[in-house]
C-alpha cells in the first residue's frame, strides 16, 4: 500500500462520524472466533526468533500468498522488519505448550527444543501439522500492527489434526459428521 493510499485510508476512517467498537468489544468478538494456531519463525543473524499467531490467512493460490499480522510493539517486530524469509508452522493438537511458549515474552522460546532448522536456516516446529517457508513480499502498517504478506516457496504436511484456539482456550476438533 502506498503512502498516499494509507493517508487516504486514515482520512476516510477519521472523516466518518460513525460509532465504532471499543478495543475491548472488538477483542470480545474475535476471542469467540475459532482459529488455527501457528508459530512464525525466522533467523535474525545467528539468533532464531519466533512468535505465536492466530492471524494467519490464505490470500491467493496463484500465486501462493499468505499473510499474518503482528503488533508493532511486539518484541519480534524488529527482527521481522529485517527478515527476507520466514517459516510458518501450523500447530497440531497436543502442541498447546509450544503455542504458549512462543506467546510468552521475556523467555528464550527456542530453549526447550522441539524445532529444527530447514536447510535454508528458518526454524520449523517438529510435529506441526504443516509448515510453509515464504519470502516476505510486503509489510503494511495497519492500525497498531503490520500485515505481513508472504509468497510461499516450500512446504511440508502431515496427517496430524490442527490445534484450535477460541476464547483463550485450546480446542481439538471432533470427528466430522455427514
Amino acid at each position: 500500500m502506498s503512502a498516499s493510499s494509507l493517508r487516504h485510508l486514515e482520512r476516510t476512517l477519521v472523516e466518518h462520524d460513525e460509532p465504532q467498537l471499543s478495543p475491548d468489544d472488538y477483542k470480545q468478538v474475535f476471542r469467540r472466533h475459532a482459529a488455527g494456531v501457528a508459530v512464525v519463525t525466522l533467523r535474525d543473524g545467528d539468533r532464531p526468533v519466533g512468535f505465536t499467531a492466530t492471524s494467519v490467512i490464505s490470500v491467493s493460490a496463484a500465486p501462493p500468498l499468505l499473510a499474518f499480522s503482528l503488533a508493532s510493539g511486539s518484541s519480534s517486530w524488529p527482527a521481522l522488519s529485517r527478515a527476507a524469509t520466514v517459516a510458518v508452522s501450523f500447530l497440531a493438537e497436543g502442541q498447546e505448550e509450544v503455542s504458549t511458549r512462543f506467546a510468552t515474552s521475556g523467555i528464550d522460546r527456542f530453549a526447550a527444543g522441539g524445532w529444527t532448522a530447514l536447510p535454508t536456516g528458518e526454524p520449523v516446529i517438529v510435529g506441526a501439522q504443516a509448515w510453509v517457508r515464504g519470502r516476505v513480499v510486503q509489510r503494511t502498517p495497519v492500525g497498531d500492527s503490520y500485515l505481513v504478506s508472504l509468497r510461499a516457496l516450500d512446504h511440508g504436511v502431515t496427517d496430524a489434526h490442527p490445534l484450535v484456539y477460541r476464547d483463550r482456550v485450546y480446542h481439538r476438533l471432533v470427528a466430522p459428521t455427514a
